[in-house]
């Protein structure tokens, strides 16, 4: 038995452009997914999923997604959870070579399911790392982050980017653009605030709405470019530790977001509270459609106004984690 953990992230700055080469900043932040993998003596696979949904599930199965558990959870999205857990262990049966290796998964996160906060990536690294070392293989984080990556390719259709699985993998800040990944040094503290809405939106079907409208209308392509401008002039302050500068971005990344159709009443609401609020910037995280918002505010102006916004089910700080997939004491 082996239990491995990888952290959740938000973006500063590039969710939906990056799946068409344009850079993104997103950073790792305490909260964590865990899983736990143990070999079993047959080929089956059964997953505990306790924290994964409001309700958690169990169930056993060979491969497929057959036994499908009734949970209080969106079909699309429980399907995902689902692949993203099958994929994962047949990334770790083929770095071992163990083609029929069976086991017994539990997962435990701190992360709500799909709310743009990474929660299938970090499920994904951890799940990777235990059912490999589990069976007697230690991979580095970038192999981890590639294998991760090709998960959240083949249960996103291809729309996938490297980003959240790279930033879960590595921890801390990091910069992708297409291939190209890495982790970006001297990082200044980020006062990070979340707002989450207690919703979830279906990432395929929002990645595909921005993929139909960047094909019909040239300027919903121009506004993909224009979010990697806002990552570029993001860099520039980030690297400068001006956070007033990263908050404006940050607004400005929010509205070009809205303006591809991948906010929501709920996620406009907090992203204004937290304005109101005097936070540097807020703006929606991950593919949007429901789920979280994250503002920059060194104050407790923004939390307890997003504690007293409707729709607004749960408000917390998040510091950046530096530290990504790691093995937890047996």
């Amino acid at each position: 038995m082996v239990t491995s953990s990888a952290p959740g992230k938000v973006y500063l700055f590039g969710e939906h452009a990056v799946v068409y080469g344009e850079p993104a900043v997103p950073c790792a932040i305490e909260r964590r997914a865990s899983v736990t993998a143990t070999l079993r003596d047959d080929e089956a696979l059964r997953v505990d999923a306790g924290d994964l949904t409001l309700d958690g599930f169990t169930v056993e199965y060979s491969g497929d997604t057959a036994g499908t558990p009734d949970v209080d959870v969106e079909q699309p999205l429980l399907e995902a959870a689902m692949g993203y857990v099958n994929e994962a262990i047949e990334q770790a049966r083929d770095a071992t070579g163990r083609p029929d290796a069976g086991f017994d998964v539990h997962i435990d996160s701190a992360i709500p399911l799909g709310a743009g906060l990474g929660s299938s990536a970090a499920v994904v690294v951890a799940a990777i790392d235990a059912a490999t070392r589990e069976l007697g293989v230690t991979l580095d984080s970038e192999e981890i982050a590639d294998r991760a990556y090709q998960v959240e390719r083949a249960v996103q259709d291809g729309e996938a980017s490297r980003a959240d699985t790279f930033c879960s993998a590595m921890g801390g800040a990091v910069r992708v653009e297409g291939d190209d990944c890495r982790r970006l040094d001297a990082v200044p503290n980020l006062p990070f605030v979340i707002g989450y809405d207690g919703g979830s939106g279906d990432t395929g079907a929002l990645v595909s709405g921005v993929r139909g409208l960047r094909e019909e209308y040239d300027f919903a392509a121009d506004t993909v470019e224009a979010i990697g401008d806002v990552v570029r002039r993001g860099e520039d302050a980030l690297a400068d530790e001006d956070l007033d500068e990263l908050g404006r971005l940050m607004d400005f990344n929010h509205g070009l977001l809205a303006a591809l159709g991948v906010s929501s009443r709920s996620l406009d609401a907090m992203v204004w509270a937290a304005r109101d609020a005097d936070a540097r910037g807020a703006k929606l995280t991950g593919a949007g459609g429901g789920g979280c918002i994250v503002a920059l505010d060194d104050t407790d102006g923004t939390e307890t106004a997003l504690r007293y916004t409707p729709g607004c089910e749960d408000a917390f700080r998040a510091e950046l984690d530096t530290e990504g997939v790691q093995v937890e004491d047996r």
